[in-house]
């Protein structure tokens, strides 16, 4: 008895799925640095620009020497292909050599937000039972503290380009002796569906999750990237968004190696050396965020050589001012790249993000499961090629893998879309248990459960508060136990600093008899965002 046939949207899912595998054979991250050295070994691939000191450059072949180096250092060290490896770094070049290193000898990045605490850094090591962590001087006691169970720690010798020592008293190995004479070294056959890297994203669970991403994920990422900006061999462009994340990683750094061009790193954003960096390097475009580019847009714009900068929505009224092309675009560490993204020719309105990626398939669902038209709004869902095109899973998390996907591939964003009358499309609002502060996100329930943790409060929610300029910041309600001191906001506060990176520290506590609910169970919280009144400028 034969099978049925499968129905045609299967058949085509299935066609369209050995076709992006089928792209991906034969390459991996090292073969794709190994092209360019081939082609433009001279030529810059990074350069360093730190706030103190001289900037310095890498040119591909300098750099696949140095990331051979730190690879063979690693590898004498007792690393293998597949053990995971912490790097918790601000913006460096110790940071770039180090991950593309974990790339030559088949080990997997663990890129860690610089922001979190002890805490954080111990559910980083253990969830992916990482082997070895580098790092900087300022972060070595605070790893060696939180995650016992390294083998070892290497720490830079500076922060950032400041010159630094880590504590005397901390154990650890300086970087410069991971650098082993590559010369031996012995390239790995292209591996494009090995695992390349882990970024962990907030969700709505009380912990963040590990992306894992594969080699492949990591080549789509830099050639799509590269493909909806047209990126050119001579473009050069400026990265200050923090490496650790996909907007800085893939958008720029990937998209860059990809087309074989230029990137100039910085620590982090500075508005009041921005321009002058531009024009020293005659950078091309970049990778922003809406404050940032307010934040520019009350400078004098000197003569530079921008053609467009991505700035997440559209925002035409700055173009002439600017001098600049700005693109909208939507995208997520599960999506690798834009999902959704403006044509630089065809840049779309005000305040849109585009139109739908050609590599990708999406659906906007209302409420009630239709798909949304022109003027509605709905719930983003987005399909590819898991390990290709999306990211392959959450790392040891089956039950969050199962709950992102429905059972036909669509993956669920979180995200609220409006479809413009034109067909644009529009960022409308997030999950309601999401916040985002300052570019980051943040998972209310997560600050909710570190809350508990104080045995003050009977019952808490948190909500954003409105910001004029970092877009929404952690706001607390909560009702105390009985016998709890008067201090209990101050107290709260305290321990989430203590428990909390920064960005996810409650701003404001209120004390409150009772909660309002939608239903028995659950807490209404648009009444309680209601109640909050934004924050402007006026205001600090």
């Amino acid at each position: 008895m034969t099978s049925p046939d499968p129905a045609p949207e299967t058949r085509l899912t299935e066609t369209i799925d050995h076709a992006r595998h089928q792209v991906m054979l034969g390459m991996d991250m090292p073969w794709l640095v190994d092209q360019w050295v081939k082609r433009s070994p001279d030529k810059p691939f990074m350069i360093w620009e730190p706030f103190v000191g001289e900037s310095t450059t890498w040119t591909y072949s300098g750099f696949q020497t140095h990331a051979r180096a730190v690879a063979t250092g690693l590898s004498e060290r007792g690393i293998e292909k597949g053990d995971f490896v912490l790097l918790h770094m601000d913006n460096s070049p110790e940071f770039v050599v180090s991950w593309f290193a974990c790339a030559e000898l088949g080990a997997v990045a663990v890129s860690t937000n610089t922001r979190s605490v002890g805490r954080d850094m111990t559910y980083f090591a253990e969830h992916t039972q990482a082997v070895c962590a580098i790092t900087q001087p300022a972060f070595a006691a605070m790893i060696h503290e939180s995650c016992p169970d390294l083998r070892f720690i290497a720490v830079t010798d500076n922060d950032v380009g400041e010159p630094a020592e880590p504590p005397a008293e901390i154990p650890t190995i300086e970087f410069s002796s991971l650098r082993s004479d590559p010369e031996g070294w012995v390239a790995r056959s292209p591996e494009p569906y090995a695992s390349l890297g882990v970024q962990f994203t907030s969700g709505t669970t009380s912990r963040p999750k590990a992306v894992l991403w594969t080699h492949a994920n990591g080549l789509w990422a830099g050639s799509i990237s590269a493909a909806h900006m047209r990126l050119r061999t001579d473009d050069i462009s400026l990265v200050f968004l923090p490496m650790f994340h996909t907007n800085a990683q893939a958008y720029s750094m990937l998209a860059t190696l990809w087309s074989g061009g230029t990137f100039v790193l910085q620590p982090k954003f500075s508005a009041s050396r921005f321009w002058d960096v531009s024009v020293k390097h005659r950078t091309t475009w970049l990778s922003t965020i809406p404050f940032m580019v307010k934040a520019l847009a009350e400078l004098p714009v000197p003569e530079h050589c921008y053609r467009f900068w991505g700035t997440a929505v559209r925002l035409p009224t700055l173009d002439d001012h600017l001098g600049v092309v700005t693109l909208g675009w939507w995208g997520m560490t599960e999506t690798l790249t834009q999902g959704i993204v403006s044509d630089y020719d065809h840049p779309g309105p005000e305040h849109s993000i585009g139109r739908a990626a050609s590599e990708y398939e999406i659906q906007v669902r209302t409420p009630g499961g239709s798909l949304a038209g022109p003027g509605e709004s709905g719930r983003l869902f987005i399909r590819g090629v898991r390990g290709v095109s999306l990211f392959k899973e959450y790392y040891r998390n089956p039950e969050a893998n199962d709950a992102a996907f429905d059972s036909d591939g669509w993956f669920d964003t979180g995200d609220i879309i409006r479809v413009g009358a034109d067909g644009y499309l529009y960022f409308s609002d997030r999950d309601k248990d999401m916040l985002k502060t300052g570019g980051e996100n943040v998972a209310a329930s997560e600050v909710e459960s570190v809350i508990m943790l104080t045995g003050l409060v009977e019952e808490c929610a948190v909500v954003g508060q409105k910001h004029y300029m970092l877009d929404e910041v952690p706001v607390a309600f909560v009702i105390p136990k009985a016998g709890a001191p008067e201090s209990i906001s101050e107290n709260i506060i305290e321990f989430c600093e203590q428990n909390l990176a920064d960005f996810k520290v409650v701003t404001a506590v209120h004390v409150v008899d009772s909660l309002p609910r939608s239903t028995l169970e659950k807490v209404a919280k648009n009444e309680l965002r209601d109640r909050l009144t934004p924050v402007t400028d006026r205001d600090v």
